[in-house]
């Protein structure tokens, strides 16, 4: 099969088309002929060598991609071929052909197209389990998103509008603001503004008529976590996702015993694997929310698979609002 092959790590100027055997078909498993392959940040990482879970080489990356299945395995109950499905695994979506297990594919509605099936994988799930897994949400509460323009950003402003609650956006630019008050956000946190470490807080303070964010959504980290830490509500519950500024930041645990406040983090892979009926749940809400139009990805391009690695470049460059998908086959 054709696939984007990493032979070697390196940056994704380098990718290419190569050919990888195509997958077995385990008892439990599902092929499914590819049309569609998200690009995520987290790919990004592998493509370099510096995500926490690298396979062995030759390899394709991405992990969501939506097609057509060709086959299921004899102990396979809820799927047949034909069905329009996506599936979340952790490397191979950039392949015209991939095979996963029962449990982490799902039939996407009649009204889905395979673009913003795969695009509406990974981010989505992430963001939905890091605003109401793990930090707690509940309906009418404020919740700040840092990176509210990128993948997880976006969907989770969608996410916290349709459940009720007030999306507070961090953003630099212009464009990515627009784009952040298109996908549901109430207001727009300024991450330009002079000294970020004042004016962060005071930004959102004015947003939430001076309580503060109940919720933090942090995919960045840096200067940008330290400083929306001491923007949030009393017991307020903040949320790592991910450093896509750079630095991991540490956290003066005084300052979340004077205002009650708790940090959690989210490693959402770790729920595929250990309770794939909760991910199941989840798949199930966000088609529903997707069928009564509250939730839409933010699709900044569609290009062919040869040209992934032009998609990781944007990606890298910080600029893109939403997400890139691959069209395949």
């Amino acid at each position: 099969m054709k696939a984007i092959v990493i032979q070697e790590f390196n940056e994704p100027e380098q990718l290419s088309i190569g050919e990888l055997p195509d997958p077995a078909l385990a008892a439990d498993g599902v092929l499914i002929d590819v049309k569609a392959a998200a690009v995520n940040y987290p790919d990004l990482l592998v493509v370099r060598g510096k995500y926490q879970i690298l396979p062995e080489r030759p390899f394709a990356p991405g992990k969501d991609a939506a097609g057509i299945v060709r086959a299921v395995g004899s102990a396979v109950r809820n799927l047949r071929p034909g069905d329009r499905v996506v599936a979340q695994l952790e490397y191979g979506a950039y392949a015209e052909l991939v095979g996963v297990s029962e449990r982490a594919c799902f039939r996407i509605p009649d009204s889905m197209s395979f673009e913003d099936a795969a695009a509406m994988g990974l981010v989505y799930q992430t963001a939905y389990f890091a605003l109401v897994e793990r930090g707690g949400f509940q309906k009418g509460e404020s919740v700040l998103v840092t990176g509210a323009a990128g993948g997880v950003g976006s969907a989770a402003l969608q996410i916290v509008k349709g459940l009720g609650g007030t999306a507070l956006a961090a953003v630099s630019g212009a464009e990515h603001a627009k784009a952040a008050m298109a996908m549901g956000a109430a207001a727009i946190i300024d991450l330009a503004a002079p000294n970020i470490r004042d004016s962060l807080r005071d930004q959102v303070r004015a947003a939430t008529a001076g309580r503060g964010a109940d919720v933090l959504l942090d995919t960045l980290g840096g200067d940008v976590f330290d400083a929306a830490l001491r923007s949030m509500a009393w017991c307020g519950r903040a949320v790592v996702i991910g450093f896509a500024a750079g630095r991991i930041p540490e956290i003066k645990a005084n300052y979340l015993l004077v205002k009650n406040i708790s940090v959690g983090g989210l490693q959402w892979s770790d729920y595929r694997d250990r309770q794939p009926d909760k991910v199941q749940l989840v798949q199930e809400t966000l088609f529903r929310l997707y069928e009564q139009g509250v939730i839409r990805p933010l699709i900044a391009g569609v290009l062919p698979l040869a040209r992934a690695g032009e998609a990781l470049t944007k990606l890298s460059s910080g600029q893109i609002a939403g997400k890139y998908v691959l069209k395949v086959g």
